[in-house]
């Protein structure tokens, strides 16, 4: 009797990505500050995730008293 054959067994879920990818955090923003961000974004051109990215930055950079 021949051998049976062998097929590729399939993985679940998302394929995995070269180089990793970055977590995602979602933020729950009230409407009044995602506001003001929308207008930072605009005014450097940039979209609303890269804006908070770079905000978060900047927060992350300065000296609390």
């Amino acid at each position: 009797m021949s051998e049976s054959i062998v097929a590729n067994k399939k993985s679940r879920g998302r394929p995995s990505r070269p180089n990793g990818v970055d977590p995602v955090s979602a933020v729950g923003l009230p409407l009044d500050v995602t506001a003001k961000v929308d207008a930072w974004a605009e005014r450097h051109e940039v979209s609303r995730p890269e804006a908070i990215r770079r905000l978060v930055e900047i927060g992350l950079r300065t000296k609390s008293k």
